[in-house]
């Protein structure tokens, strides 16, 4: 049946393709009696050896895609179910108690969970307990017949339908196949919407029950522009999108003339255009946009893409690689944001009522100062390689600043002393994302060599409104006049101390909030690679002196969002 769906549209672009539903299905277990142990035993061999054959394809699929080290972990993953201790506890759970191979094996497989997580002092077996709870899921689903949804055996043209997009998900995407994708939350700042950026394939996030609406057999028209999904469309509708399509193609062919030319206003004015990234392999995307640097580079999922804490020397290689990838152009480096919803299976974070607000990113390090003091070393190791600039995250006073540069101070000593070679010019700053900091913005700015304005986080506890939540996605409002006010504190305080000021949040590359933040003085704007050139087209259009008279008027005169629009869109057209 026809039908349109609309949601909050993440990533431009127009995909039509069937639908894929990347959901979990029900491995619920029933223990049920059985007189025929040995048909019991032949379904669980049956499960786990095409069990084998699924991760053998995966595995191949990851090698290809995302190297041979980080594939792997499904090594691990089959010789877990070549384990004979693990199938002979099965058999006998038949034998014994005359029962189902499914319920036999979850038996098992819990035991053996239990077991390994028990050992908390043991890091190894705690992660071999993460590979069972996987491999348990994957024979389940064949013993109970239902598809386990596998985003890297895709292998035909599809839109991903999901309630969400895990990290790990998306890093199994391949957009060769992977034409769009559509969930039932997150917002324009979720993990899922900035990845479908970085891989540029459009997304619409927070449709709130796409997942109860769509099926596999559904084919779809996705409109990452507008945020509408068509379900089953009409040959007119899809003829009209077909031309939407094109002329979306066409506009992108524009900007890419303006790869090579400077980031200029219309009367001459230099602002810096940046890219966020989260991997070396990013700087492909970077470089094919025409970025001016990096504004933050996420050293998260350094942590998040291992199975262990990755050493001095993997880090170390990681920031060479673009710091050399990036030449003489500057490089923001952001330490370890781990917490909130990005967690790590080897490092035992406590379990929090609110973990965005908790014990996270600078918390974590300033608290497991090990951890922080080994990407500090290999960050002053990488940093004769380039121009490298070091952002901590997530600071509310001035002491957790001082404290995490005291660590910085000594690790490069220490260096040093060992003769190890480290640049004096590596810049020292802060991610303005917690409302007390750019409150005490002024403070700061004595301080730092920097600010880099993250208005994901800065928006959504200036707002007390999840950012991932959609039924409060409403009041995630980059353009309220009391946002706009702190960024100017921020921005005027940096400037008053001499120092220049970023933004790596999304809103650096929102079309609407560009000419605002033209007005207000922004030196560098951090986006997404694939924002850059438009954001470049826009700023050639923009007065650097009539933005600062709109962003003046808007902050004198605006109290709510709609009028900052509505200015903004009045200036713009002049």
């Amino acid at each position: 049946m026809n039908s349109k769906l609309s949601g909050i549209a993440a990533s431009d672009g127009i995909a039509q393709a069937k639908a894929y539903l990347l959901i979990e299905p029900d491995l619920t277990v029933e223990k049920k009696t059985t007189s025929d142990a040995d048909a019991e035993k032949a379904r669980l061999s049956k499960a786990i050896e095409e069990s084998k054959e699924q991760l053998a394809k995966i595995r191949a699929i990851a090698a290809e895609s995302l190297g041979e080290e980080e594939a792997q972990v499904f090594d691990a993953h089959t010789m877990v179910l070549s384990d004979p201790d693990l199938i002979d506890q099965t058999h006998a759970v038949i034998d014994d108690e005359k029962v189902n191979a499914d319920y036999a094996f979850k038996q098992v497989t819990d035991n053996f969970i239990a077991m390994f997580e028990g050992m908390e002092d043991n890091a190894y077996m705690q992660e071999r307990a993460a590979d069972i709870r996987d491999v348990r899921k994957r024979v389940l689903a064949r013993l109970l017949n239902v598809t386990l949804p596998s985003p890297a055996t895709i292998d035909e043209e599809v839109i991903i339908i999901a309630e969400d997009l895990t990290p790990s998900d998306t890093a199994q995407l391949n957009k060769k196949y992977v034409k769009a994708f559509v969930t039932d939350i997150g917002g324009r700042t979720s993990h899922s919407a900035i990845m479908a950026r970085s891989l540029e394939i459009p997304a619409i996030v927070g449709t709130k029950n796409i997942t109860e609406l769509v099926s596999e057999e559904d084919y779809l028209i996705v409109d990452g522009i507008e945020g509408d999904v068509i379900v089953n469309p009409s040959d007119d509708q899809i003829s009209e999108y077909d031309k939407k399509a094109q002329d979306f193609a066409d506009l992108k062919k524009e900007w890419d003339q303006l790869r090579d030319e400077p980031s200029m206003t219309k009367d001459g004015k230099h602002v810096e255009l940046a890219a966020n990234i989260g991997t070396p392999k990013d700087l492909e995307g970077v470089n094919n946009n025409g970025g001016e640097g990096i504004g933050l580079y996420r050293t998260e999922f350094l942590y998040m893409d291992s199975n262990e804490l990755p050493t001095e020397e993997d880090q170390y290689e990681a920031y060479k690689k673009v710091l050399e990838g990036m030449g003489e152009r500057p490089v923001v480096v952001r330490t370890m944001d781990i917490g909130g919803d990005k967690e790590l299976p080897y490092l035992e974070l406590p379990k929090e009522m609110n973990p965005f607000l908790g014990y996270r990113a600078i918390r974590v390090s300033l608290d497991q100062d090990a951890i922080f003091r080994t990407q500090l070393r290999a960050l002053l190791r990488a940093s004769v390689h380039g121009n490298l600039r070091i952002m901590f995250p997530m600071i509310a006073t001035l002491p957790e600043f001082r404290d995490a540069k005291a660590i910085l101070e000594e690790e490069k000593a220490k260096l040093i002393d060992e003769g190890v070679e480290v640049s004096d010019a590596v810049q020292v700053g802060i991610m303005v994302e917690i409302p007390a900091a750019a409150v005490l913005a002024d403070q700061f700015a004595k301080e730092v060599d920097f600010f880099s304005i993250g208005t994901n986080d800065l928006i959504q506890y200036t707002m007390a409104a999840d950012r991932m939540n959609e039924r409060v996605s409403y009041l995630y409002q980059p353009y309220n006049p009391s946002i706009l006010r702190l960024i100017k504190g921020v921005i005027d305080a940096a400037h008053k101390e001499g120092k220049w000021a970023g933004m790596c949040g999304e809103m650096a590359g929102d079309q609407i909030a560009v000419p605002l933040l033209v007005g207000l003085g922004l030196d560098e704007f951090s986006m997404s690679a694939t924002s850059i050139l438009k954001t470049r087209s826009l700023l050639k259009k923009l007065d650097s002196n009539q933005m600062k008279e709109l962003a003046t008027q808007a902050l004198a005169d605006c109290t709510t969002v709609d009028e900052v629009i509505e200015m903004v869109n009045r200036y713009t057209a002049e």
